[in-house]
């Protein structure tokens, strides 16, 4: 079948055109990283995608079966060749034809149906978040992930172990997957509600903190004597029979000091034996267990033992125990505060709120509101769902979403969003978007998936975990057996504690925390200065950027543009010009339109007489160029120098006979920089438009701030040359490009690519859509809406530029983080495990005790999870001066 396919597509000699079905991809990002994947093999390849609807559109000269295969390189899953176009505007030549695909031939449509016959449906697919019980390591972790992997349906599952949930993609249902979870040993259940699956959590971990606090006491109450006495001078052999039932007797309490704090290690051991896995618990049993059975036996039976290996080691099993436990507390106790940044953003949403119905006022719990629900917000209260003002005037704090400081003005048909704070106004106001739909649910959920997801660096971590306990086991085998062989007199001492401390010392939790922890606390981090990002992927790129793409208007400018001049030809009437201007500009969909419609109507306004009646009689809208119409026989053009050049439109004469634009600006010279829009007939120039954006406050700092961090700024606009050149004149920046269509800007960014820098493109997430996807990070400034949520790997909620360098500052510290965890876990188990075998012993004479092993693994984590939690000190340094000195 693969074959017909391939047949179908590749029957013309050109690059065909593929509409594939993708799984696993949920944001532009999957999307980018398909497509650095393919262009690595075709360069010229064009690579789209809708990650929403599970659908990629390849155009390559590679076959069906090479894309397919890359695409499951990247991690993702192609379900083959789909029915419908990508995108049906482009595909389909008009509503009457049936759809084919643009390259396709005559068999393609028949390979479509074959395909969509045998492949799933990708509609299906749907994303579960999991919350997991039970992992008490990192081999946990990747039992879990592979029973999730097995069941059918799942394309993709993320098992976080620092937060303990799961993202799993699959076309099955939810409760297949808590049944694999829960026949591997582990317990599952869907996370419905974030916020209360994070106070579950919170009541959960402080539940298991008190727990671990009392069996560490109880471990170490007994442990800590008996350890007194052995340093002390008290022997820990037995010679008399009264001795003998005094240690029967510490035995028989050690025991029960074990089942009762062990008890959790013990279960989670033969849980993992049963179900054929090895996990740290299993560590920990064998060590302590072998511990106090070898003691009772020389309690018991010592004649079974040589005698110069008759000591006891009940002090290890309680002191190991106890250690671990009080690790533990102390572990859980410092990652309970690597979630504080979306515990602030849960406490933003109000518990109540007053609904207005038929005159009166009633208050409710907020998830009693409805949609369209009337509702009311006093001054000082938060507000409880997006809405849209109906009455009233107040400022409205947005500063917790989007890092804007002035509180901003409302009044009737304003937005308001859930979470922020109302000032000394009253507003009613009609809910638009309740529950999960509003803004702040949104975000909450967006920074709780990108916690929980994994940046590329962990990969060889989770790969060591994988086969960690059983490498640590064969280590604790081979060392006894070495020890038999060369052991000397006291063979089955030195055997005994060599294996222990081998199984003991060996720490799972530190690789299964040194990733996630970090991750947690740095997006969380990035969400408190107002950034967004997606996933962890995201987070690793935008550390190792080496260029940043900027557009300038809305980026760099304030995306407000304003006609500061305007000039007409001797040709032009000036009772035409307006209207028509006007008129076209009504239908015209650029950011310039509303500053042209803005200034003809204040220029109609003053003019005496009555305005000139126009109806057009065509419009088309010329992307990146600007727009033409027809009135009374006539075609008019209004855009840049591009469309005039392109129409053959004399601009030779605009200013008159023998003038100048330097003549005709006279005093107004410095708007010879300003954006030029020309209106004309199909003759000539009929008038100037000079239109200026100013530049946004703190741009000058941003540039310089990335700069100062090694990044290469370039700026790519569609405005004309000179208006860009004094833009980047002004804000300190090099290299830009000036009058790109959107392609252009994409064709800049694969250039870049191309030559080896990894590139972040900084737009509004909509009309850089192209350049935002290709780029490694795309950043989507301003609104925060849904679209650009969809289409940027990191969004800002705020206009601020320097809330990039913010993002990318807390990026690169949190990777730096990542690494010292990796680097310290890693270091500690290459030379702790060796080391517990005894390889010292030769040159030193020295054997690691037990109770040091249980004591140095339990600190392991402890040192993991604090050198993480130092990233919530991290504070991003800007010049407070620098705003001051550009409003100067």
């Amino acid at each position: 079948m693969k074959e017909q396919q391939e047949d179908a597509v590749n029957k013309d000699n050109v690059s065909p055109r593929l509409w594939l079905a993708v799984t696993g991809m949920s944001c532009q990002g999957c999307v980018s990283k398909v497509r650095r994947f393919i262009q690595q093999k075709s360069p010229e390849a064009e690579v789209e995608g809708k990650p929403k609807e599970h659908r990629l559109m390849v155009t390559s000269n590679l076959s069906l079966s090479e894309v397919e295969a890359i695409i499951e390189e990247a991690g993702f899953q192609s379900l083959g060749v789909v029915l419908e176009p990508f995108d049906e505007e482009k595909t389909t030549p008009n509503p009457g034809t049936n759809q084919q695909p643009v390259q396709g031939s005559n068999k393609a449509p028949q390979a479509h149906s074959q395909t969509s016959m045998d492949k799933t449906p990708v509609d299906t697919q749907v994303t579960y978040p999991l919350s997991i019980g039970g992992m008490t390591c990192a081999s946990c972790v990747s039992s879990v992930q592979k029973a999730l992997l097995k069941c059918d349906g799942v394309t993709h599952a993320d098992v976080n172990f620092a937060t303990h949930t799961a993202q799993v993609v699959t076309s099955g249902s939810v409760d297949h997957l808590i049944k694999a979870v829960e026949e591997a040993g582990y317990q599952a259940s869907l996370i419905e509600d974030a916020g209360k699956n994070e106070e579950e959590r919170e009541q959960r971990e402080s539940a298991e903190y008190h727990h671990k606090r009392q069996s560490a006491l109880l471990g170490l109450g007994l442990g800590i004597p008996l350890m007194l006495y052995m340093v002390f001078g008290g022997s820990m052999t037995i010679i008399t029979v009264t001795e003998r039932v005094v240690w029967f007797l510490i035995g028989m309490v050690t025991l029960l000091i074990m089942i009762r704090a062990g008890k959790s290690y013990f279960r989670g051991a033969w849980k993992a034996f049963t179900l054929h896995q090895a996990n740290m618990d299993m560590l920990i049993a064998l060590g302590t267990g072998c511990a106090w059975f070898y003691s009772m036996l020389v309690v018991l039976v010592p004649s079974w033992l040589p005698e110069n290996t008759h000591h006891l080691y009940f002090e290890a099993s309680t002191m190991i125990i106890g250690l671990i436990n009080l690790g533990q507390a102390l572990e859980l106790r410092a990652r309970s505060k690597t979630s504080r940044a979306l515990h602030r953003l849960l406490d933003l949403r109000p518990k109540m709120a007053i609904r207005v119905h038929d005159g009166k006022e009633t208050r409710i719990p907020v998830a009693d509101i409805k949609l369209n629900d009337i509702l009311r917000v006093r001054a000082g209260d938060s507000i409880p769902v997006d809405g849209d003002v109906l009455e009233g005037q107040s400022t409205v704090n947005e500063s917790m979403l989007t890092g804007e400081a002035e509180p901003i003005e409302k009044s009737q048909g304003s937005t308001l969003s859930a979470g922020t704070v109302n000032g000394q106004g009253s507003l009613l106001f009609k809910a638009t978007r309740i529950g999960s739909d509003t803004l702040l649910a949104q975000i909450v959920d967006m920074v709780s998936k990108a916690q929980g997801s994994k940046p590329p660096i962990s990969v060889l971590a989770d790969k060591v975990s994988s086969v960690f306990v059983p490498s640590v086991m064969i280590i604790a085998v081979l060392s006894a057996l070495s020890w038999f062989n060369f052991g000397g007199e006291a063979v089955f001492s030195y055997m005994l504690v060599t294996s222990i401390s081998v199984l003991i010392i060996a720490c799972p939790c530190a690789l299964g925390l040194a990733t996630p922890i970090s991750t947690m606390i740095g997006i969380g981090k990035a969400a408190e200065y107002g950034g967004l990002i997606r996933n962890g992927d995201a987070l690793q790129r935008a550390s190792e950027l080496t260029v940043v793409v900027l557009d300038k208007t809305g980026t760099i400018t304030q995306g407000k543009p304003k006609v500061v001049h305007h000039t007409l030809s001797s040709h032009a009437n000036a009772e035409q010009v307006f209207p028509l201007v006007s008129v076209l500009e009504a239908r015209a969909n650029h950011p310039l339109a509303d500053a042209l419609l803005e200034h003809c109507r204040a220029v109609l306004k003053d003019q005496k007489g009555t305005e000139q009646e126009v109806t057009l009689d065509a419009f088309e809208s010329l992307t990146g160029l600007g727009v033409t119409g027809q009135w009374q026989g006539q075609t008019y053009y209004l855009g840049n120098k591009r469309l005039m050049a392109e129409k053959s439109v004399n601009l030779s004469d605009t200013y008159g006979s023998g003038r100048s634009e330097a003549d005709e600006l006279g005093d107004n010279s410095s708007f010879q920089n300003a954006t030029k829009v020309f209106f004309a007939n199909a003759q000539q120039v009929l008038a100037v438009f000079y239109i200026e954006d100013p530049i946004k406050l703190g741009v000058k700092a941003a540039i310089r701030r990335f700069k100062e961090q090694g990044l290469k700024v370039v700026m790519l606009t569609g405005d004309n040359p000179q208006t860009a050149a004094a833009v980047a004149q002004t804000v300190g920046i090099d290299d830009y490009h000036a009058q790109l269509m959107p392609n252009d800007k994409l064709n800049w960014v694969k250039r870049l690519q191309a030559e080896g820098e990894v590139v972040g493109m900084i737009g509004d997430g909509i009309n850089d859509a192209p350049a935002l996807a290709q780029a490694d990070v795309g950043f989507a400034m301003g609104a925060g809406t849904d679209v650009a949520m969809e289409s940027a790997d990191i969004t800002l909620m705020h206009s601020d530029l320097q809330g990039v360098v913010d993002v990318i500052q807390i990026s690169s510290a949190t990777l730096r983080n990542i690494k010292q965890n990796l680097w310290g876990a890693f270091a500690y188990n290459s030379l702790g495990i060796p080391v517990a075998a005894g390889i010292l012993f030769p040159f030193t004479g020295w054997l690691l005790s037990p109770v040091i092993a249980g004591a140095a693994m339990s600190l392991s984590s402890v040192t993991v999870v604090t050198n993480a939690n130092r990233l919530r000190l991290f504070r991003i340094t800007r010049d407070k001066k620098a705003p001051l000195e550009e409003t100067r």
